[in-house]
């Protein structure tokens, strides 16, 4: 398999070494360690397998047939990209970076909303600035673990452009951050490899948007990894949503190390690519530490969706909530596993996991497999999935009031996903998901 994989990753290991040559003088050596670190543990370990207990249910072989290249440093985008840029999220139409093929585009870019203490910038740039160089150096790759992730590895090896932002001890930053993450393909079967450091000093409050899009439905592979670091009493309420091409395929890892009273607040909506996996990793390693780790994924036609997370409770007095829904039709399929870790001195804790999945056809299915692994004594957990069709009792309910059956389905679908979508405190990112839930099931009704 590793002689398959290397075969496969040609395209990779080519561009890895023009992107060594054409950076090495204004890199710290460190990063350039950092990359040949990962392209070596890349290389070894490759993409991953069915064979793997993690991937068992996703087999990512497509993405290795496509002979996905990383997209050009030419490759900025164009007209449609800047149209695409001007809609996004009003809230954020002062504070947002706009990255193009993985490139920040500092014309589509604006930061005035934001408190001038807070640190928003190329992370190409933050690597060779000596303001922000060495806190850089602390924390990135220091969280995604890429040692144990060939996708994490593979992004680890491209480090070059992304964001990198700090919020400073005691701001507070009303004005959401999005970070807008746009494909435009001009090449042939391209690879974006975003990447994001975010750290919030000691009582510091934020919220990140962090959203993917595409100007078509052309094949396209994005592989991101965001590492999110609170410091004590910090507060950060993070949005993912995920809208690429029908075509795209979209892996994804998050990492949340938590400090001391700190709270994490987050989102992941997933509604695009053909094959999508996010892999979300909160630590608790201080005392009184609390995260939301929600999420709604909304697939159809013969999509492939996967969710795995793991919730690590190092230390007492913790608390985490975790609700995971999925609507899914036509030949769909989804896959969530949830772990939750207690440790031996993880007293105290207090964690929820649920996942509850809604099949609107025959030919669609879930699996689903929550876990706890408890190994303190005084502890409050509990955990639950379900996978099922509409309520007939409810359907009955609405239809004797006069209510179109199809019309009476789409309402109780819409008020299943509405749980999750409610929690989202940006109007504007609640507006446009209720919309294209809605748009889902209307296009179903016209079907």
């Amino acid at each position: 398999m590793i002689t398959e994989i290397a075969t496969d990753s040609n395209s990779f290991q080519q561009a890895f070494r023009e992107l060594q040559e054409r950076e090495p003088a204004r890199c710290a050596s460190w990063i350039n360690r950092l990359r040949e670190s990962a392209m070596g543990r890349f290389e070894e370990v490759g993409f991953p397998t069915t064979k793997d207990e993690e991937w068992k249910y996703t087999n990512v072989a497509p993405i290795i047939k496509n002979g996905f290249n990383p997209a050009s440093a030419e490759n900025s985008g164009g007209k449609a990209a800047e149209e695409l840029a001007s809609s996004g999220t009003p809230e954020s139409k002062d504070s947002q970076l706009v990255f193009v093929n993985g490139r920040l585009r500092r014309d589509l870019s604006s930061l005035s909303a934001l408190p001038a203490e807070v640190v928003a910038l190329d992370l190409s740039e933050a690597l060779n600035d000596e303001r922000y160089s060495q806190v850089a150096r602390e924390e990135l790759a220091r969280h995604a673990d890429y040692v144990a992730n060939g996708f994490t590895a593979l992004n680890t090896a491209f480090i070059s452009h992304g964001a990198f932002i700090c919020i400073p001890k005691g701001v507070t930053s009303v004005a959401p951050l999005q970070l807008l993450f746009i494909t435009e393909t001009t090449e042939a079967s391209q690879t974006v490899f975003p990447r994001v450091l975010l750290i919030a000093e000691e009582n510091s409050n934020a919220t990140l948007i962090e959203s993917y899009i595409s100007t078509s439905d052309s094949k396209y592979f994005t592989n991101a990894v965001v590492e999110v670091v609170l410091k004590e009493g910090a507060r950060l309420e993070h949005y993912k949503v995920q809208r690429e091409s029908a075509a795209a395929f979209h892996v994804a890892t998050t990492v949340a190390d938590l400090g001391a009273s700190s709270s994490y607040d987050a989102t992941n909506i997933t509604f695009g690519a053909q094959l999508s996996r996010h892999d979300v990793h909160v630590t608790m390693d201080h005392e009184g530490a609390e995260c939301w780790v929600d999420g709604l994924y909304l697939v159809t036609a013969a999509q492939h969706t996967d969710t795995h997370s793991v919730i690590d409770h190092r230390k007492p007095h913790c608390t985490s909530h975790q609700l995971y829904k999925g609507i899914l039709d036509g030949k769909s399929r989804a896959v969530f596993n949830g772990k939750i870790f207690v440790r031996h001195d993880a007293q105290k804790t207090d964690a929820m996991q649920t996942n509850k999945n809604l099949l609107l056809s025959n030919d669609a299915r879930v699996d689903t497999k929550p876990q706890l692994e408890i190994l303190a004594d005084d502890v409050k957990c509990a955990h639950g999935a379900a996978v099922g069709q509409i309520d007939e009792e409810e359907m009955f309910y609405l239809e004797t009031r006069g209510i179109h059956t199809e019309l009476a389905r789409n309402l109780l679908t819409y008020g299943f996903a509405e749980e999750v979508i409610a929690k989202i405190k940006v109007d504007s990112i609640r507006t446009q998901l209720d919309e294209a839930v809605l748009n889902r099931l209307n296009a179903r009704l016209e079907a």
